[in-house]
């Protein structure tokens, strides 16, 4: 069985995939309809003067479409892009070189921005506000600072933490647009569009059952689309219908709200060997067995959404909608201990 639907990263087998199921232009990309309305006016303005778009910041939760939203942007401007991503660039002569060679009003992508060291920010302030690059050759008395012109082009930034850039380099931006979750509807429309590109025949109701386990979130949806896929070659004659979709999440451990084992696990541990909490980060990884980041970053902002944790300064806590959703009873007093809890639910804990 595999447990970890909801990582936040893209794994190499997935790729392909990936590109296929892609949209390319703005009509066929569903949600973020505000985010496409201002895109489609800047990118209209700006090729009615000639010129290059002005810089933009992309930044949500994980899988919300911010590399497809990129590549988007360069096929509506007629450009070529240049993808990279924050970890992938050692050192500011690698990021100079990568800068050197766009083409004028050229799309330059890099995913995970937030992950570029302070050095390399530095390269960045004067590449994009004024199209060059500033060096200093040599040491000591000898050390010249040498500046090399560069060809306008645009900066397509794209972050889950947008509150881990530096303030400088995120004012540089002249667009910055948020990502949200996607509804149920439109995650069924993706859902539907996917299945069309992957030849695969889907019922509307499996593809909503689908959708409504997906978090809001696209390349989860595509995930539990292409699982499903394979219950249905499998299991019948490849057709997605809403029975082989159901067999397959309670198979795949997938519920309604789309938790799995490892969510109900964090649950079932702050409420069964905790009391309901609270309980600190690494102490509830040390009793699940996950990694503290896997719980932070990946299981936990999905619960604190729905209301089932929240995060006190003495630690995580199991709200009464956990406690519902799992069939756990709640006990008057400690209802009277969590109305306390929630007050401070907006608190990080301090560890």
């Amino acid at each position: 069985m595999e447990q970890q639907f909801f990582t936040s990263t893209l794994t190499e087998k997935e790729r392909d995939t990936e590109n296929i199921l892609r949209p390319k232009v703005f009509e066929d990309y569903v949600g973020q309809d505000k985010v496409k309305e201002n895109m489609r006016i800047y990118i209209k303005a700006a090729l009615a003067r000639n010129e290059s778009l002005d810089h933009v910041l992309l930044y949500g939760p994980p899988g919300l479409g911010k590399t497809t939203l990129a590549h988007i942007i360069a096929n509506e401007m007629g450009v070529p892009i240049t993808v990279t991503s924050g970890s992938a660039i050692p050192g500011k002569f690698d990021l100079s070189a990568i800068l050197s060679k766009l083409k004028p009003n050229e799309v330059l992508f890099i995913d995970e921005i937030h992950r570029l060291n302070s050095s390399l920010e530095e390269i960045l302030y004067p590449a994009m506000e004024d199209y060059r690059l500033d060096f200093v050759v040599g040491k000591g008395p000898s050390a010249t600072s040498v500046n090399i012109k560069l060809e306008k082009f645009t900066l397509i930034g794209a972050t889950t933490k947008a509150g881990n850039l530096a303030a400088p380099l995120r004012d540089r931006f002249g667009m910055q647009m948020r990502l949200v979750p996607y509804t149920p509807d439109q995650l069924k429309l993706i859902v539907l569009k996917s299945a069309k590109k992957l030849g695969t025949q889907i019922d509307d109701a499996a593809a909503y059952e689908i959708a409504r386990r997906s978090r809001g979130t696209p390349r989860i949806a595509n995930r539990l689309l292409k699982r499903v896929r394979d219950f249905a070659e499998v299991f019948g004659d490849g057709h997605v219908t809403t029975d082989v979709t159901l067999h397959a999440m309670s198979v795949i451990e997938v519920d309604e709200l789309g938790l799995d084992a490892v969510d109900k696990n964090i649950l079932t541990t702050i409420i069964d060997k905790f009391s309901g909490g609270p309980v600190g980060l690494d102490t509830l990884a040390s009793a699940t067995g996950e990694d503290t980041a896997t719980i932070e970053d990946v299981y936990e902002p999905y619960l604190l959404q729905l209301g089932f944790i929240a995060r006190t300064p003495r630690g995580r806590v199991c709200m009464p909608n956990a406690y519902k959703h799992l069939g756990k009873k709640l006990s008057k007093e400690r209802m009277e201990m969590l109305s306390i809890y929630a007050d401070s639910a907006d608190n990080d804990e301090d560890e």
